[in-house]
């Protein structure tokens, strides 16, 4: 099925930043779906479940129980001789150029980058070879990130190449953006998934290093425009994990027409383990997961509300 999209107004050769390409992927939307990671964000949130995703360029990192110490990235890279130190070249290193030499010739598959351009043609390939599974399943494509509205005119190419071929397609989006682009962007969309972190500015601010005013001011404006937005509320201990918390932003959503759903998402610690990995720093360290009954209770308030809610998804 070919959508309202001519097939000359495609631009098949628009590339952006992409640091995955998840199949089979359960938890970003309805049905079975491929999910499209764009790496770069405007924020900085303490408990990021991608941390590989907030810089907006290319990254190598090391897996260190594969490395063999065999000394082949030193050897492939311009700088690997005058490198100071022994084992693996540093990830850090000021003279660094990103060039990925060393990432082919690791022989361990130690060496890894995070980050390559991809056109959309290369992004379409992989998302069609999976239109069974989303026809099966009503399910699709999302676009997630860090943040996809981060690279608006890729993200644009993608929806409007989905469009093409009949995919439902949706965003997963932190709100932190330009009005118009939110707008434009959900226009192509199915399905909007919009993160809804904290309520309060101040500890916005602390936990998330932005503002959440227009990010509130963005939900409003969407809710207004689009019918199919389901938020997503994440509950980490310590942080934003009140009841009062809850209060507010069930009242928020309350209000707004275009709700359909609310995710209530737990904190995990898959972050932590990847930001040890990338030598981030995380002040999470401590932090466990929240029980199922704080789960069951933040999921209750925004019942309370009329909210059709879901925990996890």
């Amino acid at each position: 099925m070919m959508s309202d999209v001519p097939a000359k107004k495609l631009r098949m050769n628009e590339s952006g930043l992409v640091f995955n390409v998840q199949k089979y992927s359960l938890h970003d939307g309805p049905g079975i779906r491929t999910t499209v990671f764009l790496k770069g964000c405007p924020l900085c949130c303490a408990w990021c479940h991608n941390p590989e995703s907030q810089l907006a360029r290319p990254e190598i990192v090391v897996v260190e129980n594969r490395c063999a110490a065999c000394g082949e990235c030193r050897r492939v890279c311009p700088f690997g001789q005058a490198a100071t130190g022994k084992g693996p070249l540093p990830t850090d290193s000021a003279e660094c150029l990103v060039c990925g030499q060393c990432v082919q010739a690791c022989p361990t598959g130690a060496r890894q980058m995070i980050g390559e351009h991809r056109t959309v043609t290369e992004i379409m390939e992989a998302v069609l070879q999976d239109r069974i599974f989303y026809e099966d399943s009503g399910g699709g494509v999302t676009f997630s990130g860090g943040e996809p509205l981060a690279q608006p005119a890729f993200l644009k190419a993608m929806l409007e190449a989905c469009r093409a071929e009949g995919l439902r397609a949706a965003v997963d989006t932190c709100g932190f953006a330009c009005t118009d682009i939110l707008l434009d962007v959900a226009g192509l969309s199915h399905l909007v998934l919009y993160d809804l972190k904290l309520m309060d500015d101040t500890r916005h601010r602390q936990y998330t290093g932005v503002s959440n005013a227009p990010i509130l001011a963005n939900l409003r404006a969407l809710a207004r425009a689009h019918r199919n937005i389901w938020l997503r509320v994440p509950v980490i201990p310590g942080i934003n994990d009140r009841e009062e918390d809850w209060r507010a932003a069930a009242v928020f959503a309350a209000g707004l027409q275009g709700i359909r759903q609310v995710n209530i998402l737990p904190y995990h610690k898959l972050g932590l383990f990847k930001s040890r990995r990338m030598n981030h720093p995380c002040s999470l360290e401590r932090v466990e997961p929240p029980s199922l009954e704080r789960m069951e209770r933040a999921a209750e308030i925004f019942r309370q509300r009329g909210l059709d809610v879901k925990t996890g998804g």
